[in-house]
């Protein structure tokens, strides 16, 4: 099987991590043990994940002029993604910060810095687009120019998967064209039945146990997630988005969504085994063994 050919459109952030025993309630102040920085953004880390899980991918987003910039553009290129449309605005990258707790559980901050200003798309961003099998989207960059992408995939008959996080209100010039929606259960939640009964797959994660699927002939079904000694689960979902993209081709499943969903359970699982999130995305011989491994 070839490689499916992905684009992404989203964002890329620096991650600044701290790990402390536990998460800090408001108004408290905890004494961390480490502190990292390490290249972030759902956007990126999507892209990054989706690469290493056998894809061919495109990234379209921005960073700074700041001293992050470089660092963020070679993240890319290290995962032998595409980043000739990364543009380069005036102002700072965006930055993530991240608090790990021991458990692996986080808590994050962004603040959008150079993503705010992916403000449309350029003739040679759409006719990367119009080549692209899959359109992988999330909300960290402006909402306008994921509406605009999703569309013009769609008149090209490119399939639109959509991480809608940070959840937000979906116009339904949007979602009439999302033809997968990938969720965690509080943005299930926060999106309601009307939004995601709009779109043909929604593909729900649901941490260590897994991912649950509803299609658009009212298949529904759950697949369970490996057990694996987890460190930190900052970028496990983004992990799962971009694996999933990666092996979403109908033609050629052998048993519909599954394989694709237990593919991307491995990924997500795998990428919680080790800390940071670009850099923790597993490579596609990883997650095979995995699951030959739970076989």
């Amino acid at each position: 099987m070839s490689a499916l050919s992905i684009l992404v459109v989203g964002s890329i952030n620096m991650d600044l991590v701290a790990t402390a025993p536990q998460l800090p309630t408001p108004g408290e102040t905890v004494l961390g043990t480490s502190f990292t920085t390490t290249p972030g953004g759902k956007g990126a880390n999507q892209a990054i994940a989706a690469a290493k899980a056998g894809a061919d991918v495109v990234f379209v987003g921005a960073v700074g002029d700041d001293t992050f910039a470089l660092e963020l553009r070679e993240v890319l290129v290290d995962a032998e993604v595409d980043s000739e449309h990364l543009r380069e605005v005036a102002g700072p990258s965006g930055i993530a910060t991240i608090t790990v707790d021991g458990d692996g559980q986080n808590s994050i901050v962004v603040v959008s810095g150079a993503n705010s200003r992916v403000i449309g798309l350029t003739d040679d961003d759409l006719e990367a687009l119009t080549g692209a099998d899959v359109l992988l989207c999330q909300l960290e960059i402006p909402l306008d120019t994921v509406t605009t992408a999703a569309q013009h995939a769609a008149r090209s008959n490119t399939t639109v998967m959509l991480n809608p996080s940070p959840a937000q209100t979906l116009p339904p010039a949007l979602l009439e064209v999302v033809e997968v929606l990938i969720v965690n259960e509080t943005e299930e939640e926060q999106l309601g039945e009307g939004t995601l009964d709009a779109v043909p797959h929604v593909v729900t994660t649901l941490g260590a146990t897994g991912a649950r699927y509803r299609g658009p002939d009212g298949e529904r079904l759950h697949v369970g997630s490996p057990i694996v000694d987890s460190v930190d689960t900052t970028g496990a979902g983004d992990a799962f988005a971009g694996a999933l993209a990666s092996v979403w081709n109908p033609s050629v499943w052998n048993r519909g969504p599954r394989d694709a969903l237990a593919f991307a359970c491995a990924a997500g699982a795998l990428a919680t085994t080790r800390p940071g999130a670009s850099s923790a995305s597993p490579t596609r011989p990883e997650i095979e063994a995995l699951l030959r491994k739970q076989a």
